[in-house]
Formats: C-alpha cells, structure tokens, sequence
C-alpha cells in the first residue's frame, strides 16, 4: 500500500493557534502521513513550537512534488490565495485551514480540523474547479511566471491626488472610459471580496463569467458589468503623475502608462477541496449575515 502524502503552506500567524498546529501534526504522524512543508512556513513554524523531525521541506513550486493529494493551507484567505501560486497548474487540490478572521476561502474552521481531514482522506469530498484571470503586456513582462490571479486583477490610481482614465475595450470593441480611483477585474470567487465592497455583483462558481468594477467613478451611472469568461478585455491607462498600480491578488506593480494590458481567463484552473458540510449559499448565509434580523445586534 502507497504511503500517503500531503503539502503544508502557510505564512506567519498568531500564536493562538499554534495548539491547532500541534494538534495536526499529532494527527498526521499517528496517520503515518508524509508531509512536505513549505520551508519558510517551516521556519516560522519552529520558532513557535518543536517541529516534528520526520517532516520534509519544499522550497517553490517546482520542487513541490507532483505526487501529494492535496496541499494544505494553513492561515486565512490570503494564505489560500498565495497557495495558488504553490500549485499552479498542477492540479493539486487545495483545502484551506481558516486561523483568520471572514474565511470564504479557507472554509475548514480550526476547531475542526481533524475531522475535516478524516473525510478529505476517506474521499468524502469534492473538486470546484475555480476560473483565474491572466494579465499581460506587450510592453513588459508583468509578474513574470506569477501573472494570475484567482480573486481579482486590480488597476488603481498611483497616488492620492487625482483620478486616472482606463480605457477599456472588450474583444476589440470601446467598452468604456472609467475615470475612477481604478477598476476591478474579478473572477466569481473574488466577487465576494474587494469587487462586493465597491458595490460588484456577487457571481456563482462555475457561472462562466467574470466582473468589472469601478472603484469610486466619476460618474454615478456606470455601473458593474458582467461579461464572459470567453472574452478578453485590453486596458490603456492616463495618469498625470504617467504611473498607476497593477494589483494581481496579492501581488502589486507600479507601472508606467506607456503599459498598456490585456486580461482574460488563464489557460489553467484550481481546484478547491469542497466538504459535504460545505456550500455556496451556507458560506454566504453565514459571512454576509443573510437571513438574520439585524435589529437584534
């Protein structure tokens, strides 16, 4: 019988959970479970407690091996997105351990952590597939081999003291000038995040479409607009400082104007490790307080 293995990720957290920590390894060394963690997680990780010494350490997503079940994250939605760029497109399943605080993501709360991974190994789970969008320029090689973003891709104003202009045009054709603070580009699981504070729609995984958002227009009557995941939008920004911020997920550039972008889906997708006690609408109910009477609180 093959040995099962796993990967960790995470990044620093706080020293509450580090009981939580502990309590997983003890579970996965009684489960004779081989583990890959991420080396500066591992680093962390040993300043906080012993760390046990039959763990192995990867350093990037190349060395990640290719054999694992699933790559575990361990921290908030932050760290889930960050994982994205451990897996790839390898198709790795992720499932994300939430010790932060709103947890649409990282949907495995800390307290139960065992229990969740007592059904991912018994294969009492399923794969969502989640869209990533792609940004590029033929100016510049943006984000090198990390220019994907499974939240959103964000163009934003680079200092304080004016708004700019995103040109943007869709599959060719004049979509619209946005003369904004900047503009949100999400994909369905970032349509709950930055997208919904600036007033966005929220999408359905797996709906086929993406979002663009206006953050603070200039004029009140533009609105969000949904469009296709199928299509591709082409983005020229003016700025009188020439400069703007080009947000992908956690990932942030300052670039000149003279960059202009392209954006659509990203040729690969990840997939998320969804319990049975896992749901769209339950994850919203309870996030966004749906179906409770504020006047309560």
């Amino acid at each position: 019988m093959q040995q099962k293995s796993i990967a960790i990720y995470g990044r620093a957290f706080n020293s509450s959970v580090v009981p939580y920590v502990k309590q997983l390894f003890a579970y996965l060394n009684e489960k004779n479970i081989t583990v890959y963690i991420y080396s500066d997680f591992y680093d962390f990780l040993n300043g906080q407690l012993e760390c046990p010494n039959t763990l192995h350490r990867y350093y990037n997503h190349q060395d990640l091996p290719q054999n694992i079940l699933f790559l575990l994250s361990l921290g908030g939605d932050g760290t889930m997105l960050s994982a994205v760029s451990q897996v790839r497109d390898s198709g790795i399943p992720i499932a994300g351990v939430n010790f932060g605080r709103l947890g649409f993501l990282a949907s495995i709360h800390k307290t139960k952590i065992i229990q969740a991974l007592d059904d991912i190994f018994a294969e009492r789970y399923t794969l969502q597939a989640r869209d990533l969008l792609e940004v590029s320029s033929d100016q510049q090689n943006i984000f090198k081999d990390a220019n994907f973003a499974l939240n959103d891709i964000t163009v934003f104003r680079h200092d304080s003291s004016s708004m700019i202009t995103i040109n943007v045009k869709l599959n060719g054709e004049i979509l619209n000038s946005y003369w904004a603070d900047g503009v949100i580009i999400a994909t369905p699981t970032g349509s709950t995040a930055y997208s919904l504070s600036c007033g966005g729609p929220i999408i359905m995984p797996g709906s086929g479409n993406f979002v663009i958002t206006p953050v603070s227009p200039h004029n009140l009557n533009v609105r969000p607009l949904i469009f296709s995941a199928d299509s591709e939008l082409e983005l020229e920004i003016e700025s009188r400082t020439e400069k703007y911020i080009l947000s992908c997920d956690s990932k942030n550039e300052t670039l000149t104007t003279a960059t202009k972008l392209h954006i659509k889906r990203a040729p690969f997708s990840v997939n998320l490790i969804r319990l049975a006690s896992d749901s769209f609408f339950g994850t919203l109910r309870e996030k966004l307080l749906w179906g409770l009477d504020v006047r309560n609180y």
